[in-house]
């Protein structure tokens, strides 16, 4: 494995490697701007479907990866923040739906 990484790092494959991984998280986050927006359009008024936190989480989550990677103190911080946003309304979807299942009253 040690070669491996050794050529990645003399050939300059690394840094392709976390720009793409930079633009796929980019990608990843913005997408759920354009889910939160055809669900809204498809009831007429502003809403937030579960997918666009699954999306912000995963997004925030590369994110900060890439973040970290380029060790940007602000990047990092507003990345994790966002995170713990996503993982409470994750935690409150899952909360809801275990509610409602037989057995888990009260």
């Amino acid at each position: 494995m040690t070669m491996f990484s050794d050529w990645i790092a003399r050939t300059g494959w690394a840094e392709i490697v976390w720009l793409t991984v930079g633009f796929l998280a980019q990608a990843m986050f913005s997408a759920r701007f354009l889910v939160q927006w055809i669900a809204s359009e498809r009831v007429r008024r502003s809403i937030v479907p579960e997918a666009f936190w699954y999306f912000s989480f995963a997004g925030g989550a590369m994110l900060l990866a890439y973040a970290i990677y380029r060790q940007d103190p602000v990047f990092i911080l507003g990345q994790a923040f966002g995170l713990l946003v996503y993982a409470r309304n994750i935690y409150f979807i899952w909360s809801e739906r275990r509610a409602g299942e037989p057995g888990h009253e009260g």
